[in-house]
């Protein structure tokens, strides 16, 4: 089962990690995550990440982050290899769907986060109510 780091401008790795642990108390224990301060830079960041990697005991890391090109994205391109995949633009429904089908394979699971992630994004239209006139512009 590949292991699970959020990397994000704190604080929120550290705020996305609670709303899991609220919702999925039993699998949020294997997340570990990372908030970047305003001081750190790439390689600061990638030496933390992968100190956390290393004492987390997985062959493979699935790396969630919040912005692609920010400094915690950045840092995660320089882990990336076979076995660690890296996807960005972290949303709630990314986070669950990879916190539920974590036994998947790698490859699987990134691709899982990613479809999570697209699929918690909605536009909601205003309702039709024929008795209410149209918002003012």
């Amino acid at each position: 089962m590949p292991g699970l780091l959020l990397i994000a401008h704190a604080p929120l790795a550290t705020a996305l990690k609670a709303v899991a642990e609220h919702t999925f108390p039993n699998c949020a224990s294997q997340l570990k995550v990372l908030d970047v301060g305003p001081e750190m830079s790439a390689e600061a960041v990638e030496a933390a990440a992968r100190a956390l990697m290393q004492a987390g005991g997985h062959a493979e890391w699935l790396l969630l982050t919040d912005v692609f090109g920010a400094t915690p994205s950045n840092a995660a391109l320089r882990l990336q290899s076979e076995a660690v995949r890296l996807v960005s633009g972290v949303n709630v429904p990314m986070l669950w769907r990879s916190l539920c089908y974590a036994n998947e394979p790698l490859a699987a699971l990134a691709e899982r986060a990613a479809q999570g992630g697209h699929g918690g994004v909605v536009v909601a239209d205003l309702p039709v109510n024929p008795n209410q006139s149209p918002p003012s512009q």
